[in-house]
Formats: C-alpha cells, sequence, structure tokens
C-alpha cells in the first residue's frame, strides 16, 4: 500500500545476489540492477555506483540506509560508511526478517503476519546462522516462534559445498555417526571421512545452522545425488528434479495427518517450536536405487506438510489469516505448491514475493521497509506522553 509520507530509505542488499533498492516517500521502491555476489570486487564497485546512482536520480534526502546484520559483509561496511557521509542512521535488518518484510511491502498488508523464510543462510540476532524460520512479522518487530532442528557444518562454509558433510553432520545428530566412514569414505576418502566424524564428535569448528538449505544438502547426498557441488543450490535442485519425475508419474500422496505432523515439532524452553527432520531424513538411508525418485519425492511433500502445519498453527494462535513466503527455498516447485496448496486448504492467505524473486536479489526492499517502519515507530508524533516525557528528561 502507497504511503505519502513514509521516511526514504536506501537499502543495501545482503551478500548473495546483491541488489539495492531506495523506497520513497510514497512507499515505492526503486531498484538497481542485480550485481551478484559480492566475493567478485566487481559487484562490490556495481554496488557502491548503483547506490550513489540511486540517491543522484531521487535527488532528496535519505532518512536512513538500511543493510543485513552480518558485520563482515561489503554490503553492510559501505552501508554504514555511506550513512555516516549522509548524517543518516545505519539500520540492521536481520536477514529473515527483511525476506518476510519485502512480501509485506511488495503486498500491501497491514498488521501482523506469520512469515515461513527458507534459504542456505542469515546470520540471526543470536549470532548463529539461521535458514529455516518460523516468524511472526508485524512491521518493524518480528518473532522468532520456531526454527528446525540445527545441524552442525563441519568445517564451517565448506560444508555448503560439500552436501555429503551435511549428510554426516544429520547421521550424528541422529546418534548414528559411526556410520559416517563406511557411507561416504568411497565418494571422499577414509581420512576425510574419519576426519568429519571426529570434527563432529568433539565439536570442532562445526557451528549450529537451522537452514533449510542444508536439510536438503543432507537429503540429496543421503540419496547419493549430490556429494560435492560446484554451483549454488546444485545438490538441492538434483533432489527436486528426482521428486519431480517421480511425481509425473504417479499421484501425489494425501498429506500427513496433523497428528503425525505434530510429532516432528517439539517446544523448547523459551516457548520456540522447533520442527525436528530427523526422522524424515532416516527414512533416506538405505533406498535401494529404483527408489531414490520417490524417496526425494516423500522428503518434499512431507517437509511442506510439516511447515504448512507449523505456519497454520502459529496463524491460529496469534489471530492472522496472512502467510508470507520468503527465501531461497521457496524457488522450489515442489516444496512451493505443496505449501501453498495446504495452507489455502487451512484457509490462510498465502503471500509470495512479487518481480525481486523470493532469493536474495529481492531482500533489500525488505530491509529499507523495516528501517522506514522502525523510524516512524521511533518518531515523536507517534510516541505516547509518558514516552516523550521520559525521552526529553533523559
Amino acid at each position: 500500500m502507497a504511503r505519502s509520507d513514509s521516511p526514504v530509505v536506501l537499502a543495501c542488499g545482503a551478500w548473495l545476489k546483491n541488489a539495492a533498492c531506495l523506497l520513497d516517500a510514497q512507499g515505492q521502491a526503486h531498484w538497481s540492477a542485480v550485481h551478484g555476489d559480492l566475493s567478485d570486487p566487481a559487484a562490490c564497485a556495481a554496488l557502491e555506483a548503483s547506490a550513489r546512482a540511486l540517491l543522484g536520480r531521487h535527488g532528496k534526502r535519505v532518512h536512513a540506509v538500511a543493510h543485513d546484520l552480518h558485520p563482515d559483509f561489503f554490503s553492510t561496511r559501505f552501508a554504514v560508511e555511506l550513512a555516516d557521509a549522509l548524517g543518516v542512521p545505519a539500520i540492521g535488518v536481520q536477514h529473515h526478517h527483511a525476506h518476510i518484510a519485502a512480501v509485506v511491502a511488495e503486498h500491501g498488508i497491514e498488521g501482523p503476519v506469520i512469515g515461513l523464510a527458507l534459504d542456505g543462510v542469515g546470520l540471526g540476532h543470536d549470532g548463529e546462522a539461521w535458514g529455516g524460520e518460523l516468524l511472526l512479522v508485524d512491521g518493524a518487530d518480528y518473532q522468532r516462534l520456531g526454527h528446525l532442528h540445527p545441524l552442525a557444518l563441519p568445517g564451517g562454509d565448506r560444508a555448503a559445498r560439500e552436501p555429503w558433510r551435511m549428510a554426516a553432520s544429520a547421521l550424528h545428530a541422529l546418534g548414528r555417526g559411526a556410520e559416517t566412514v563406511p557411507r561416504f569414505a568411497p565418494a571422499v576418502g577414509e581420512a576425510m571421512a574419519q576426519g568429519v566424524q571426529q570434527m563432529l564428535e568433539r565439536r570442532l569448528n562445526s557451528p549450529l545452522t537451522s537452514s533449510t538449505g542444508r536439510w536438503f544438502d543432507a537429503a540429496a547426498a543421503a540419496l547419493g545425488l549430490s556429494v560435492r557441488q560446484t554451483d549454488e543450490a546444485e545438490a538441492a535442485i538434483a533432489l527436486e528434479a528426482a521428486a519431480s519425475r517421480w511425481l509425473a508419474q504417479h499421484a501425489a500422496p494425501e498429506p500427513l495427518a496433523d497428528a503425525l505432523v505434530a510429532l516432528l515439532t517439539d517446544t523448547l524452553p523459551d516457548g520456540q517450536r522447533r520442527l525436528d527432520l530427523r526422522g524424515l531424513f532416516a527414512r533416506l538411508l538405505d533406498v535401494p536405487a529404483e527408489g531414490v525418485e520417490e524417496a526425494a519425492a516423500g522428503f518434499h511433500l512431507a517437509l511442506a506438510d510439516a511447515l504448512a502445519h507449523w505456519a497454520a498453527q502459529a496463524a491460529r494462535e496469534h489471530g492472522t489469516r496472512h502467510v508470507c513466503l520468503g527465501g531461497g527455498c521457496f524457488f522450489n516447485r515442489v516444496l512451493r505448491e505443496r505449501v501453498i496448496n495446504r495452507l489455502q486448504t487451512a484457509g490462510l492467505a498465502v503471500h509470495l514475493p512479487g518481480a525481486g524473486g523470493c532469493g536474495d536479489a529481492g531482500l533489500a526492499l525488505g530491509q529499507a521497509w523495516v528501517a522506514a517502519r522502525q523510524i516512524e515507530a521511533d518518531s515523536p508524533q507517534n510516541k505516547t506522553p509518558h514516552e516523550k516525557e521520559t525521552q526529553a528528561c533523559a
């Protein structure tokens, strides 16, 4: 929904598929081109040029520069430097909050929404790597209602390039870590497999992540579809392709019963609900070659049913009928269509990203929108008399 007096915010995007966005006073988004990943110096230079071009074309003062929470991203450092030069605040926005906020902004949704933010990685407010998130988003505020059961990343970022490491991590999470060497030594070498097994056992260089993308990697490796990947999401794409081949020849099975889905969810001491995929992963172990495509389809559909049940329950509890889907995992058509179908069957309004896509290329709009709502919430006219008095006395 367009606003006539919205704060003007420039957002610098994240690391992958970087793009900048300027949100003007009418709530209209003005985009740069997609620069690519900021590991490329040319992409960094393009971001700088695009940001300055957006400011020049707009020709009016911006109220803030928004950025990702990750302090090491070039986009974050540039945003902070640019904000300082402009004399305006630099506002950090959590990665998955921004994914859902981008959908809210595009569809002009008023009030709180439930968000399913599923991707490879984004820094959480607790400093850990997130990526399988159930959120309640209401303007500048968000609450993490739940997340996927975390997996360790043996070798850190290297685990994202070698799906077999994520399968080893899932085996370890099942208490079956001793199977790592016999399963994967033929493909990666005994020394490497033993090293990863010991790394997981000793918790060495194995940070935790709730990433949906890494669970897809683990599933693809367990089914023998990908051991190492050279391109982003290669393993997940192979897993989806296998599932699609089976579904093209067979009717999709009926949704999991709510009682069965509920068994996948446990409540943590802080009240968050964790969706535990270890049981789904265990089904993929020792599948014969002729059953790989069916197993891939089963993993997708069971995961989608569980996610939809998770989100629908949260929507009921928080009094909203709006569910927003964001993050690169929703490029997966099998997952996306099943989640949408199950949520709509539950009577909920499902909203998807628009032109910017569900990945990081559309993230800057969410950053700008959240920052604008934060500025509005902090403005004097929106404060209570008590808040104004307290601020004046500070």
